[in-house]
């Protein structure tokens, strides 16, 4: 055997054992939480509302409706103004001055605390309506949503080959009908993608809705009033003293992971699909 492919073995065996240390965590916390929360799971749990401390029984039907409303409302906000923007600079506006510097503050956005955007969605919205509710919820899971899919559609744009808006052009085609008909089609299955990311990211974030939508014992009425989600009843009774109300906690936690590994096969799903 020759030093260099020796050499390649060995990195090859290096790079399993890392990768496979990496995945040590990932796999602790998913059984850990299946552990704790599997043994609580029942139809009640999804329809039922939470109970008072020392009252067995109960669920979480009200923070499932109420984590689908505002995720709902944050996808209606940010996907179209995410997609039309990454549109904007990946083909009108490439390598200007005004696409750099939307693509320095987009990466500048994706990195400030997810606690300063609840703060921000707070000042405009909570503090103007008078009221916590899901559609404050919904603005700041919008602003956290709208990095990821400005980024990941941008790159998806960009990745579709020149040939073919040169094919289209050459055919008579506008930049315009270009895009619509031809490099947006081809980018959508990594566009998916990037918006399921963000939808998963957004499903679990706490510290935003505790600015905003804050928590409700029962079912949402509406969006103009404060909302129960699903991780903002995790952080509450995981740090209460009752045994039954913890075991929600597990329980919703558990959930709150299998919402986010359905959205990545899904999103897998649909990528495979497209293609």
């Amino acid at each position: 055997m020759s030093p260099r492919t020796l050499f390649s073995s060995v990195m090859t065996g290096v790079s399993i054992v890392f990768t496979l240390m990496a995945l040590i965590p990932l796999f602790a916390i998913l059984i850990y939480v299946f552990i704790q929360g599997a043994s609580r799971l029942s139809l009640d749990l999804f329809t039922q509302l939470p109970p008072p401390p020392l009252v067995k029984g109960g669920g979480f039907g009200n923070a499932i409706v109420g984590t689908l409303l505002m995720v709902g409302i944050a996808s209606a906000l940010s996907i179209p103004f995410g997609v039309a923007a990454a549109i904007f600079l990946s083909e009108f506006a490439r390598d200007t001055k005004l696409a750099n510097a939307v693509d320095f503050f987009t990466n500048v956005l994706s990195g400030v605390p997810s606690i300063v955007i609840g703060v921000f969605a707070y000042a405009i919205v909570v503090l103007k309506t008078g009221t916590f509710s899901a559609f404050a919820g919904g603005v700041a899971l919008s602003v956290l949503m709208l990095p990821t899919i400005v980024r990941t559609a941008a790159e998806a744009l960009e990745a579709v080959p020149r040939d073919y808006r040169q094919a289209s052009v050459g055919l008579g085609a506008t930049q315009f009908q270009t895009v619509v008909r031809i490099v947006l089609p081809a980018a959508i299955p990594a566009i998916v993608t990037g918006v399921m990311l963000a939808i998963a990211r957004a499903a679990g974030e706490t510290a935003p809705l505790i600015f905003t939508a804050l928590f409700n014992q029962y079912w949402a009425r509406g969006v103009w009033e404060p909302t129960a989600s699903l991780a903002v009843l995790v952080f509450n009774f995981a740090i209460v003293p009752y045994k039954n109300q913890q075991e929600l906690a597990w329980a919703g936690s558990l959930v709150l992971v299998a919402m986010v590994l359905l959205t990545s096969i899904l999103a897998r799903w649909v990528t495979k699909k497209r293609k």
